[in-house]
């Protein structure tokens, strides 16, 4: 799929090269090679495309519009995704590295984003209040105005469908800063916006790096709210700007999710577990399962378990389907192989893996699992990102709550009980902000979901999202006494 045509920004409804000229090169992480050439967008790029959307909103084209309209246009959307559907899977397969299974499950999530928050468009309502005789007093939900959308490269599709979407039902209108190192979803989204025939400015994507044209972004003064995934270093910068200007923001930041297993667990459920929460997409999710807490009497059984699923793993290509594919880039690689050697020097075993695979070409990871992971090592509380697992045991509920709860993250944690009474005991402990029981990623689009402490706060998904992209205000109206009301009259009727 490699093009020498340069793919350019989309800005107020239209294709625009950069000022600068400048380009970004994408790489297929499985083999090195250049894929695309995208245009990078810089301070001149953001100057425009906030100005589209800040004028679209200054004008009311979204909020004047009836909320069925806007879902109808969100529909739009998702049927021009559908309708090319696999072409854009092999896209997001390719950029990302991901399988193509993987990719054409993000292509369908995208497209349930957009039909869901579509649906919901002309459902959002305020309220009345009752204040008395001589008062009408009611609530109005209203966009921020401009939100300014930073997406991780992991998910890119479905994570730019799902904020854009809240974005649009709810009035606001959007500049999405998509990812350099996997951009091309983030076009086919403004692609689709495009055929489904938005207003101009209503949704403008941009390709850029973060310290450049995502830090102009959130500094600019017509940007009113900010989205924004990816790391707790990160995070911690796009909030400072944000609170020089009292910007409101939804923050979904890194994860070190664990799962507690008691001893009366079903193992095979465990073991798939780890096989798709730790080891899909080479472990870059921020919710993936990565240490695994273990009543010590079934330890040794359900490492050697793992272990066992894990040498069946196959390696290679996304388009393939193999199970582990390549890590995104050269240096996440380096940052995985880094944190396995410290896992090391810091006492944990190796029971598998532990290695960058350098015999292939790209930017593949050993599958990888340490055991005996002690509570003050780097590799119990940083996240790596990468295919590795951490195993710890416990010998009580209550420590398994504490290791559990034990790190700065909060993003998500599990259970695997037969016991239904200690399932929701654990479950109503565990510090996070989604708890998966017997199973890993057992949520949905109507599911919320977000972080708790350093993983962030406000929440996706489900209808609590919509809450984030509006903002309440009231109305209050004093209204006279009709002249000759009954307290004023002599007697008779009218």
């Amino acid at each position: 799929m490699a093009n020498t045509d340069v793919i350019k920004n989309f800005i107020d409804g239209e294709w625009r090269d950069s000022v600068s000229g400048t380009r970004i090169e994408v790489d297929d992480p499985s083999n090195a090679e250049t894929i695309a050439v995208v245009a990078e967008a810089g301070p001149e790029e953001v100057e425009l495309a906030v100005a589209a959307a800040h004028r679209v909103f200054r004008e009311r084209v979204l909020i004047d519009m009836h909320p069925y309209d806007r879902g109808r246009m969100l529909f739009r959307v998702a049927d021009a995704i559908e309708a090319r559907g696999d072409e854009i899977a092999t896209i997001n397969c390719i950029e990302t590295g991901k399988t193509l299974n993987g990719a054409h499950d993000e292509v369908r999530t995208a497209i349930r984003y957009l039909r869901y928050y579509g649906g919901l468009a002309d459902k959002l309502e305020g309220r009345s209040i009752p204040r008395g005789a001589n008062l009408v007093d009611y609530t109005v939900r209203s966009p921020f105005g401009v939100s300014a959308q930073i997406v991780p490269w992991n998910n890119p599709l479905e994570l730019t469908a799902r904020s854009l979407a809240c974005a649009i039902a709810t009035g606001n209108s959007v500049v999405v800063k998509s990812p350099e190192l996997a951009p091309l979803s983030g076009i086919e989204i403004a692609r689709a916006c495009e055929s489904a025939g938005l207003p101009a400015g209503a949704v403008n994507v941009l390709t850029g790096y973060g310290q450049t044209t995502g830090q102009a972004l959130i500094e600019h003064p017509d940007v009113r709210h900010i989205v924004f995934t990816g790391s707790v270093v990160t995070g911690r910068t796009v909030l400072k700007t944000a609170s020089e200007r009292i910007v409101p923001c939804i923050m979904e930041l890194g994860g070190k999710s664990a799962a507690v297993v008691y001893s009366d667990a079903n193992l095979d459920c465990v073991v798939e577990a780890v096989r798709i929460g730790t080891f899909f997409n080479a472990g870059q999710n921020c919710n993936g399962l990565t240490r695994l807490l273990v009543e010590r009497s079934i330890a040794d059984e359900l490492v050697e378990r793992v272990k066992v699923c894990v040498e069946g793993l196959s390696v290679g290509p996304g388009r393939e389907n193999c199970d582990i594919t390549p890590l995104i880039s050269q240096k996440q690689r380096q940052g995985v192989e880094r944190a396995c050697e410290t896992a090391l020097s810091q006492g944990a075993r190796l029971v598998i893996g532990g290695t960058a695979l350098s015999e292939r070409s790209g930017y593949f990871m050993a599958a990888t699992v340490f055991a005996d992971v002690a509570r003050d090592s780097s590799l119990f509380h940083k996240e790596t990102f990468g295919p590795v697992l951490a195993v710890t045991a416990f010998d009580n509920p209550k420590m398994a709550v504490e290791l559990a709860n034990g790190t700065d993250q909060g993003l998500a944690a599990g259970v695997f009980t037969r016991n239904l009474d200690r399932a929701l005991w654990t479950a109503d402990r565990l510090w996070a902000g989604q708890a998966y029981v017997n199973g890993w990623y057992v949520g949905g689009v109507e599911t919320p979901f977000g972080g708790i402490n350093q993983s962030g706060y406000g929440r996706e998904k489900g209808q609590e999202a919509l809450d984030g992209y509006v903002q309440t205000r009231n109305v209050g109206i004093q209204i006279s006494q009709p002249s000759g009301s009954c307290s004023s009259r002599q007697g008779g009727t009218p």
